[in-house]
């Protein structure tokens, strides 16, 4: 059995598509629980190993550690919050893993229930209760959270507020900027006792995914701290001090996600009153902090300077992308719009290269053979489109 954290980080370089998946997932399950300080046991990294290796199913891995509490003797002073640190992320693993996505407040409040399963007893109910928490980077103070008997018209609100929105023709800081101000409200609802800010990250990450936008894994692992106290100052303000609503966190927490940006994210810098040295949160990826901080660790590794939510070079995945613009196209219909008359290469070397790429999605997804079936572009796919219809 390995002592300490094990590091994932070779599985997702050098594993099989499979196992760099599953070692994502791992990854971002286990580093959620940093956000109620909460670390996993030796145990659950051995059970995750065999997981990601193909030993184990996810079931039989959540089964293991449940047998594990059940069956263990020998108890230590922190058993219990490594048990829940260790349930909670196996239970993670199992939601990231699912393919489906419900986009309501019932799938919203399911999230919270598959998550906390077997850890929490009013898991994926909505809290009866008003709370408050003293915050750190508020120097004790709280963000005004929403009163219990409004929260499920708010959520309803939210998402359907969201649903409607349309990201055509916005640009990349244009669509940051909204999705901070979507995650952020939906967080400050805080529609659960306890929880809210691991429900929220894996439903993002979720939602995200349904747009088409690759997410890194890495963010959501290594810096879930800075991911809860980014969400607490996008929605403290304190008139008597001076200080007003501070989206800009998080906003940047979101372009090293989306964008592959550099800034640093370190939770000095979130602080209500920081020193002089954390006062100017640096972005690692220009040249004079470069020079500056030539030791400082990166919060990912780019692989070209980001200047899109999206890059290819794939030219039969670009004219896809221009045929279909902000229409819905049969294959046919596309087909003739990129002027291809072969059916079976425009699938190989166009149409399925878009989709894969999270670029093009399919207007009856649970029905790829619907008589009625079309195409049409993901929010990524939106992205792209916009910035070549700007180039030209």
């Amino acid at each position: 059995m390995v002592e300490g954290y094990l590091n994932f980080d070779e599985y997702i370089r050098q594993g099989e598509p499979s196992q760099r998946e599953k070692a994502g997932y791992w990854q971002t399950a286990i580093g959620l629980q940093a956000v109620d300080g909460l670390k996993v046991s030796s145990y659950l990294q051995h059970t995750a190993c065999r997981h990601i290796e193909g030993d184990i199913t996810i079931d039989e891995a959540r089964e293991l550690v449940n047998q594990y509490y059940i069956t263990k003797t020998a108890h230590d002073a922190n058993d219990e919050d490594k048990e829940e640190a260790d349930r909670v992320s196996s239970n993670i693993v199992k939601v990231l893993s699912s393919p489906t996505f419900d986009f309501s407040t019932g799938g919203y409040q399911s999230v919270h229930r598959r998550i906390f399963e077997g850890v929490m007893k009013h898991a994926g109910e909505l809290r009866k209760y008003d709370i408050t928490k003293k915050e750190w980077v508020l120097e004790g103070d709280t963000v005004l959270y929403l009163n219990w008997e409004d929260l499920h018209r708010a959520i309803d609100y939210d998402l359907e507020q969201e649903r409607e929105y349309s990201y055509k023709g916005k640009s990349q800081d244009e669509m940051i900027s909204h999705l901070t101000k979507f995650v952020s409200g939906l967080w400050q609802i805080h529609a659960f006792g306890e929880g809210n800010t691991r429900t929220t990250a894996v439903f993002t990450i979720q939602y995200l995914r349904s747009l088409g936008f690759d997410v890194n894994n890495d963010l959501f692992a290594n810096h879930s701290w800075y991911f809860r106290n980014a969400l607490v100052r996008a929605n403290y303000h304190n008139v008597s001090k001076g200080i007003d609503y501070t989206p800009i966190y998080l906003e940047r927490f979101f372009r090293n996600l989306l964008l592959g940006e550099q800034w640093d994210l370190r939770n000095r810098y979130l602080h209500i009153h920081p020193t002089a040295e954390w006062s100017v949160q640096p972005n690692l990826n220009t040249p004079q902090v470069q020079d500056k901080y030539p030791t400082s660790t990166p919060t990912s590794t780019p692989t070209s300077t980001p200047t899109s939510l999206i890059r290819t070079n794939n030219q039969n995945v670009i004219r896809v992308v221009l045929a279909l613009g902000e229409e819905q196209l049969s294959t046919k219909e596309l087909m003739g719009k990129v002027g291809l008359k072969d059916r079976e290469n425009f699938l190989e070397y166009s149409l399925n290269p878009s989709i894969t790429d999270g670029l093009v999605k399919l207007l009856y997804p649970n029905s790829p053979r619907h008589p009625r079936q079309k195409y049409l572009l993901t929010v990524k796919g939106l992205a792209l489109y916009n910035e070549l219809i700007k180039k030209k």
